[in-house]
């Protein structure tokens, strides 16, 4: 058990290996500090369990902290504090050094009220009076996510002006909000990816408290909060963890050095992220995390590191009394990663599916650049509602190679796969960051929210969706270093220039005024007839969803979709409609059938139906008629949709 006692003295707990000694300097004062080897059954931070590798052979080798006499010494209130490494280089040699760090951001660090690169700041994460005590969680299966960005949700930027719009969301039908990164980055605004704190709230955005007051405002609605973390990599500015441990080991990933998994000393950084998941938990009450780029978590051990953030989020969240889940960004195609940690899978509850995003893209859109020249044809759309992957083993051009494996109909469910139409990285990584509302018309956006509400999967929303914001949402940065800044819009010109874009469609990622153009405007939605019609489709849609168990059965074998790529349409069947095999008999059945025109023209669409099936929604006017050879056809205006059940 931890000691009270020492509460005020443990939060200044910091593992720090190589030093030879640590002082931490609390409101201007000194403090040495000592191997917490030193103290009986100590407790790093005052964790209750302790970090994970701290009960290890090695035990609290490594980790220092306060000595009991400094008690009466240390202020018990809020301060601002860093620490003071000092180490020997070549120690025992002529050539003996010593070397005094800087004084250093905490790695834990809760709160920078001055930015990455100052003071750390304590926070008491108990001290909110949270009003969720009856709050046990949400599942994932049934959910509609909606991925918000705090900096761009609301002129203000903050979550307390987030939680005016909640009531919004629920009355839409949005049951989970999935907030992009929030940890500290440096600069005023970023996407969240350029994160160098773990442990730290953005300060622009409200910090701890503001974060934990709107967590507790979404469990009050009956929302759910699931928070993206980045652990395969740190930004490029305000990281000062390489001083205290082995953060970094050889090679790079896709946008810097490799975080250090598997090589010497990446105990101590396996801590670091399993205690950061325990947080999320404990101190914010989140009720899942998505993990980004897991394929970018190098990690040959035999346990991997996603199998540990499986096994502590859902310990912490069972020793409260709620429940957890994960959900890894993965274009992998590899159904290990959704398989429980007991079976010798990556134990994460779901994942992105993005193959779906692909093929549905190209069938909204008709774009063939880059990786969507593999899902050009409705047949790839067919194949992804009935299998979750498009690729399961078949030949990837862009790759180059062959991809993935098939789904197991017996094992994994369509709930474990998250799709969208629209997410941050689709809309944010093409040059200008348009959304569909600038080269879609309204009936396209229409047909694209039909699309996306009455797939199998679990359906997330990208915020302003909801009703074609004509925000475009570019990438963007605010780097005070010139010379990080000029990288960083190089590096975008580059990148663009290799998928066809030219220099001058390209928007600029430090210009304030592309930060500017991101921020949602909520008048249109309410003064423009073409917003609201597309708002009311989303509302209709996702209602219709939640009243229609055949369209969210789950079961891969209750999913079968037809396509005729000469017409453009297609026609997903769910419930009974969805079993039948090729050859049996049609009538007499019951379910659900999903008729989508994506061309231009009037279609007249051969469905497995009775004429005399109802219409549950449609897009415009649907007519139905006999088939030639049994049957209905149904009649569909340009770029219409329509869910009848028989």
């Amino acid at each position: 058990m931890t000691d009270t006692r020492r509460r005020h003295l443990d939060r200044f707990d910091v593992f720090a290996p190589h030093a030879a000694g640590v002082t931490v300097r609390i409101d201007g004062q000194d403090f040495a500090m000592i191997p917490a080897t030193e103290l009986e059954d100590h407790h790093p931070r005052g964790l209750d369990p302790k970090p994970l590798y701290s009960t290890g052979e090695r035990g609290l080798q490594g980790w220092w902290t306060l000595p009991d006499s400094a008690a009466g010494q240390v202020p018990e209130t809020t301060v601002r504090y860093g620490y003071v490494l000092s180490k020997t280089k070549d120690p025992g040699t002529k050539k003996e050094q010593k070397i005094t760090s800087e004084v250093l951001p905490d790695p834990r660090s809760p709160r920078q009220p001055q930015g990455v690169h100052d003071l750390s700041c304590t926070f008491d994460a108990h001290e909110l009076q949270w009003s969720d005590g009856q709050w046990n969680g949400k599942p994932l299966e049934g959910a509609i996510l909606y991925e918000l960005h705090v900096g761009t949700f609301t002129p203000e930027g903050t979550f307390e002006a987030a939680i005016e719009h909640l009531d919004e969301l629920v009355e839409l039908g949005v049951d989970t909000i999935e907030l992009l990164p929030v940890n500290g980055f440096n600069g005023h605004y970023n996407w969240g990816y350029d994160g160098v704190a773990w442990y730290t709230v953005q300060e622009e955005y409200g910090g701890p408290l503001g974060y934990q007051r709107f967590v507790d405002a979404c469990h009050a609605r009956g929302l759910a909060v699931v928070q993206d973390v980045v652990y395969n990599h740190l930004g490029p500015s305000g990281n000062y963890l390489p001083q205290f441990l082995e953060i970094f080991t050889a090679g790079n990933s896709s946008w810097g050095e490799q975080i250090n998994l598997d090589a010497w000393g990446s105990d101590g950084v396996r801590d670091l992220i399993l205690d950061n998941v325990r947080m999320w938990v404990e101190d914010y009450h989140v009720d899942g995390f998505r993990v980004d780029a897991v394929h970018a978590l190098k990690d040959e051990r035999a346990r991997h590191i996603l199998q540990e953030m499986s096994q502590v989020a859902h310990q912490t969240a069972a020793r409260l009394g709620r429940s957890s889940y994960l959900i890894a960004e993965s274009d992998m195609n590899d159904p290990r990663m959704i398989e429980p940690v007991a079976d010798n899978g990556l134990g994460m509850d779901a994942q992105w599916l993005d193959d779906w995003h692909h093929a549905a893209h190209w069938a909204l859109t008709g774009e063939e650049q880059g990786y969507y020249e593999d899902f050009a044809g409705l047949s790839s759309l067919a194949k992804s509602y009935r299998a979750g992957y498009y690729h399961d083993g078949s030949f990837s051009s862009f790759r180059g190679r062959s991809h993935g494996h098939p789904v197991d109909a017996d094992t994994h469910k369509p709930w474990q796969f998250v799709s969208y139409i629209m997410n941050h990285d689709q809309v944010g990584n093409r040059a200008a960051g348009d959304r569909f509302s600038q080269y879609l018309s309204t009936d396209q956006q229409v047909l694209s929210a039909a699309v996306l509400l009455t797939q199998p999967f679990t359906p997330m929303l990208f915020m302003g969706e909801e009703w074609g914001a004509s925000t475009p949402w570019p990438f963007f940065t605010s780097h005070p270093e010139p010379e990080l800044a000029e990288a960083v819009r190089k590096g975008r010109i580059g990148e663009f220039a290799r998928m066809g874009w030219q220099e001058s469609e390209i928007a600029d990622p430090q210009d304030p005024a592309t930060f500017d153009s991101a921020v949602l405007q909520r008048s249109e939605r309410d003064d423009d007839a073409d917003h609201a019609r597309v708002h009311t489709a989303y509302g209709e849609l996702i209602a219709l969803r939640r009243s229609t168990p055949e369209l969210t059965e789950q079961d891969f074998r209750s999913i079968r979709a037809v396509a005729d790529e000469a017409s453009r349409t297609l026609v997903l069947y769910r419930g009974e409609l969805g079993r039948v095999a090729e050859g049996e008999p049609r009538e007499g059945l019951n379910g659900v059938a999903v008729v989508f025109n994506f061309s231009d023209a009037e279609a007249k669409v051969p469905a497995e139906i009775s004429t005399q099936a109802q219409t549950l929604w449609a897009s415009g006017d649907v007519q139905l008629s006999a088939g030639e050879l049994g049957g209905a056809v149904v009649k569909l205006p340009p770029y219409g949709a329509a869910v009848l059940r028989v």
